[in-house]
């Protein structure tokens, strides 16, 4: 295998490179491909599907969180790198007859997992309920290299509100002293930057188009200080995770399945909670589509909720139990019923029918507790101090299946000669590197 580095970068258009010129002046003797992002196009289906070469169905990563239905808890963001159920591209290398190393740099499920090098946000979570910074590395030791230079990772910058170019310019430049220390054969770096603006305000917004400007600097700055340091010549990818289409339209499947009786709250001194116990059926939304989970996976039940969705508007697609495998969802931790939105809609989490119910976490920055993505967290309410409770506000968003020109991303490589000719799906770029 080349030595190769790998920017992961969610919300890159093919158009956005036009704006990128320290992009194209690193590709120009490459090449740039169409690239379509399997179903879900969400950050951890989409990073395991790049990592594994395989779809959901097999690697069991069917959305941003998980529902153990066992234990009847919703686990978001949170979860190590076990819950991939394939071998990684880490892991392959490894087991290759002159074993590669590599690095995992930002990737959402790395932690614990088989890559020579990590790095990922884990802020210590304290009893008072605040937090302190910190980062996961491997070896751990490391963190407190990059803290004498770079100082904390600014997480309030990663997610919500104060989001901006900080926290991925500290990744790239933390990517740049571990890449220079340790030479990774192979070096998978996340750079979320385009993820905010283009959510919270649309993809052709000026803050969104300005975040593309951004970006191209500090992958310039990351590039001149890999070159500088590697000893061998870099193969340089850079590829969208998915791409973030204009929305006008949100649905509320939890408020629908609430009005058909299906779902239940429990009221709590901080307001109304959803009962997963109680509830026949209630819906783990992740931007265009969500998972609907019915009580004992009961089909009658789940053929029932799916009647109540098909031809609403809002829901271009309602698949229920083996229909799932038609997107490669069969999958024992898949919903009983996958709801997905039109390309300019998307799905809110709230189940709430009157904002002063809301429960305590709704109006916070709050990933862990939400049953769900919530976007509105790039908002803040300057009356209130607080997360607005207006889905309307979000104008991009990403998720259902690519099946319009402008769902699809694009891939670039500075090796002319490692990805072929032809436009690549996700999964297919294992295959090429291994091959290569």
């Amino acid at each position: 295998m080349k030595s190769t580095v790998i920017l992961t970068i969610p919300g890159l258009r093919p158009s956005d490179v036009d704006r990128m010129p320290r992009l194209k002046q690193l590709m120009s003797h490459g090449s740039q491909l169409s690239l379509t992002t399997s179903f879900p196009a969400v950050t951890w289906p989409a990073q395991a599907n790049l990592l594994t070469g395989k779809l959901p169905n097999e690697h069991g990563v069917v959305a941003n969180g998980f529902y153990w239905r066992e234990s009847q808890e919703v686990e978001m963001w949170t979860a190590w790198n076990e819950k991939i159920q394939a071998p990684q591209i880490w892991d392959i290398l490894h087991e290759m007859d002159a074993p590669q190393t590599s690095m995992a740099w930002f990737p959402m499920l790395s932690k614990g997992s088989g890559a020579d090098w990590i790095c990922m946000p884990a802020p210590i979570h304290n009893p008072d309920g605040s937090e302190s910074l910190w980062c996961y590395t491997k070896p751990v030791e490391f963190y407190g290299e990059l803290l004498e230079s770079l100082e904390h990772f600014p997480l309030k910058h990663f997610w919500g509100p104060l989001a901006n170019i900080k926290s991925t310019a500290w990744i790239a430049q933390s990517a740049g002293m571990a890449h220079a220390k340790f030479q990774p054969k192979c070096s998978y770096i996340y750079l979320p930057h385009l993820d905010y603006a283009a959510q919270k305000l649309g993809p052709d917004s000026d803050l969104a188009l300005q975040a593309v400007i951004e970006l191209d600097e500090v992958i310039g700055n990351l590039a001149d200080s890999i070159n500088a340091s590697s000893e061998e010549t870099i193969a340089w990818i850079a590829l969208s995770e998915y791409v973030i289409t204009e929305v006008d339209h949100v649905t509320y499947p939890n408020r629908l399945l609430r009005d058909a009786g299906l779902l239940r709250i429990k009221q709590l001194e901080d307001g109304e909670h959803l009962d997963f116990q109680q509830s026949d059926a209630w819906a783990l939304v992740d931007h265009q589509f969500s998972h609907v989970f019915v009580k004992d996976g009961d089909p009658q039940l789940a053929e029932k909720v799916s009647d109540l969705f098909r031809g609403r508007e809002g829901f271009e697609q309602v698949l229920v139990g083996p229909e799932r495998a038609q997107l490669s969802m069969d999958h024992e931790r898949s919903g009983d019923v996958i709801l997905i939105s039109p390309v300019n809609s998307w799905q809110a989490y709230y189940w709430w029918l009157d904002d002063t119910n809301a429960p305590g976490f709704a109006p916070t920055v709050d990933i862990h507790r939400k049953p769900g993505y919530d976007p509105v967290e790039l908002h803040f309410d300057m009356q209130t101090m607080s997360t607005p409770l207006d889905a309307t506000l979000i104008k991009g968003s990403h998720g259902a299946p690519v099946r319009d020109v402008t769902q699809r991303g694009t891939i670039l490589c500075s090796d002319p000669d490692l990805l072929g000719d032809d436009g690549l799906r996700d999964v297919d770029l294992l295959g090429k590197l291994i091959g290569g």
